[in-house]
């Protein structure tokens, strides 16, 4: 009963897509202190990630729900389904997100007093495609979060290298729902939702993405560059990488054929993202 409780969550949650945002809030708290952080802080800002992130999806499963209802893609999730009831999802937002402020708070008063803004824009994004094609980019924007505030976080202080690192994540995860969401194209003309398949057709939606990923590793090499006490060639390696799996990501699907929109959009991120935390940690140290 309680595995499967569990697995209900995790499924529900997306526990798995955690390494998005992880990634980067890992590796900006280490390029912050130079591989230099203690124990303690370094579990917070973990608990703090992982709290945030699940959190906001739930409540993303909440508000959604009726619309996920009338989507038969999404129609078998499990509020749609009755597997887990709203409230008891509320219930568990809350508890996610009461850890995530006291976490913010143990790790500094300034983190602490910014919590709020990360749970505002966490709990409003579900609402933004409701009115705005804009709401890929929002998504993007509440994901850098993370490396905004793993920085501020270990430092207290602002910096160029975590406002390119932000601005990294945003055109990153931007993309790649772009991609995911011209599933869907259909769907939103029908019911009114907003996204910018719906607003400038797959196609070019498709080339935005394209545009975004390009000027996102431009960005992951600007970090590279400017960022102190890293091993460029190391961090570079990784970003070559990278970018020849979004090239990968984006040769596998085609506005005519998007068979393969969630391996491009979500499966080969997660290897983005182990990619960019694992060369990330080693041009720290190395």
């Amino acid at each position: 009963m309680i595995k499967e409780k569990i697995k209900q969550y995790s499924t529900l949650v997306m526990f798995e897509h955690t390494i998005f945002s992880l990634s980067f809030g890992v590796v900006s708290m280490l390029m912050a202190k130079m591989g230099v952080i203690d124990i303690r802080t370094f579990a917070l800002v973990l608990v703090a990630f992982l709290s945030a992130r699940t959190g906001a999806n739930a409540i993303n499963r909440v508000i959604d729900a009726e619309i996920d209802a009338r989507n038969p893609r999404t129609a078998n999730r499990q509020i749609p389904q009755e597997i887990i009831g709203k409230r008891e999802v509320i219930i568990f937002t809350i508890v996610c997100f009461a850890i995530l402020v006291v976490s913010a708070f143990m790790l500094s008063p300034l983190t602490g007093f910014l919590s709020p803004i990360a749970l505002f824009m966490m709990t409003t994004y579900s609402y933004t495609k409701r009115f705005t094609w804009c709401c890929h980019l929002y998504l993007g924007v509440t994901s850098a979060i993370a490396p905004m505030g793993a920085w501020l976080a270990v430092t207290g202080e602002f910096h160029i290298v975590p406002l390119i690192l932000a601005a990294v994540n945003t055109l990153w995860v931007a993309g790649f729902d772009v991609i995911y969401g011209s599933q869907d194209y259909d769907f939103d003309k029908e019911n009114n939702i907003h996204s910018m398949p719906r607003r400038f057709g797959v196609k070019n939606a498709l080339r935005f993405a394209v545009v975004f990923h390009i000027f996102a590793v431009l960005g992951m090499i600007a970090v590279g560059i400017i960022a102190e006490g890293i091993n460029e060639i190391v961090f570079l390696a990784g970003v070559a990488i990278i970018a020849g799996l979004l090239i990968y990501e984006h040769r596998i699907i085609s506005p005519t054929n998007l068979v393969h929109a969630k391996v491009a959009a979500y499966s080969v991120n997660q290897v983005v993202s182990v990619v960019f935390l694992v060369f990330g940690v080693a041009s720290v140290y190395f």
